[in-house]
């Protein structure tokens, strides 16, 4: 694929004053080989620092330090995938980074990254850290709203692809001095900006961060969605990062074309109404932590309660689910006791606030 990406790239970057066309194959993987120094905001490795070097050390505190920053992410998710056994397989989300890794790691990992500051111009990269940071972050978000709107399955997975989603962006930054500016030219919005992308150089960013991500030893499915992300048959998870791309634009008074975001929605089953309903409430969303402890409740007892959370009653749950209104009692009974809830308000309330259903 990478091969195949260097063969494709015309020389029509060339007329802005990049390399000759022959150089365009040595130019992109010279910028593969300089993300490995991507640089993380200063102040984001010092928070990192600080948290993994309390007493008492937090998983989704660390979790939550190591998201506000693409190049923490990418520097745990290569360490951990470096670590992980063939039984365990590749590791696709932070906190099972974390996890594996273990807050010393996370400490020495952090103390050798490179950093820029804000107020500091980085000669290589300028100041396209912090607005790559700032989209990243701002897609995470949407995608997490969106995720527990529509009750996705891999949600941590996802909140990773989505920081990633535009990693591909760096590394044409890197490689053609006239990228992104002269490149996407007056194109309006994200599809025709990649449009131009394509046109232009031959491949566009979304491909480039695919392979980009196969090339850092991450999995399959992380690496599928952030290059399908713009593709127009994207579903999955690939559809989800779309729609939280777009959501972010959206959310930062930036153009996108509303045939795109309807269309995106119905291949995610998200109803017009639901879409209307999140996009103008996401800019007003809070900023809390996610929580990352393991949910102690089973799956059929997480079933229970989120039809508990919808208003039915025991006979309803147990017609729906085709169990007993006992088994249904059992189940809660043992929820309350694992959650230390007093009630079905509290159990829900709880589980609804640490994101378990």
């Amino acid at each position: 694929m990478e091969a195949a990406i260097t063969r494709r790239t015309p020389a029509s970057a060339a007329a802005r004053g990049d390399r000759p066309a022959e150089g365009h194959g040595r130019r992109l993987t010279a910028a593969f080989e300089a993300l490995e120094a991507f640089p993380a905001l200063s102040e984001s490795r010092n928070r990192v620092l600080r948290i993994v070097r309390e007493d008492r050390t937090s998983t989704g505190e660390v979790v939550a330090a190591v998201e506000s920053d693409v190049a923490l992410v990418t520097m745990v998710l290569r360490m951990a995938n470096g670590m992980a056994s063939k039984k365990r397989g590749k590791v696709a989300s932070v906190p099972d980074a974390v996890e594996i890794l273990t807050p010393e790691g996370i400490e020495q990992l952090a103390s050798r990254a490179e950093v820029f500051d804000f107020f500091e111009r980085t000669p290589a990269w300028d100041v396209a850290p912090e607005r790559f940071r700032l989209h990243a972050v701002a897609t995470q978000a949407a995608a997490d709203r969106l995720a527990r709107e529509i009750d996705y399955p891999q949600r941590d997975e996802l909140l990773t692809s989505a920081l990633l989603h535009d990693i591909g962006k760096l590394v044409l930054m890197h490689a053609y001095k006239s990228y992104p500016g002269e490149i996407h030219g007056q194109a309006r919005n994200p599809e025709e900006r990649v449009h131009r992308e394509r046109r232009e150089l031959g491949v566009d960013h979304a491909l480039v961060g695919g392979v980009l991500a196969r090339r850092w030893g991450m999995p399959n499915s992380l690496a599928s969605a952030i290059e399908r992300h713009h593709s127009d048959d994207a579903t999955g998870q690939a559809a989800m990062v779309r729609l939280a791309d777009m959501l972010a634009h959206y959310g930062h008074s930036q153009t996108v074309d509303p045939k795109q975001l309807l269309r995106t929605a119905r291949t995610l089953e998200l109803a017009p109404e639901a879409l209307r309903s999140l996009m103008y409430e996401l800019p007003y969303a809070g900023n809390g932590k996610r929580n990352v402890d393991p949910c102690p409740l089973s799956g059929r007892e997480l079933d229970v309660l989120r039809k508990l959370a919808q208003g039915k009653v025991y006979k309803q749950i147990a017609q729906e689910l085709e169990l007993s209104t006992s088994t249904i009692r059992t189940h809660l009974h043992n929820t309350y006791a694992k959650l230390g809830a007093q009630d079905r308000a509290q159990a829900v309330l709880i589980s609804t606030d640490r994101g378990w259903i």
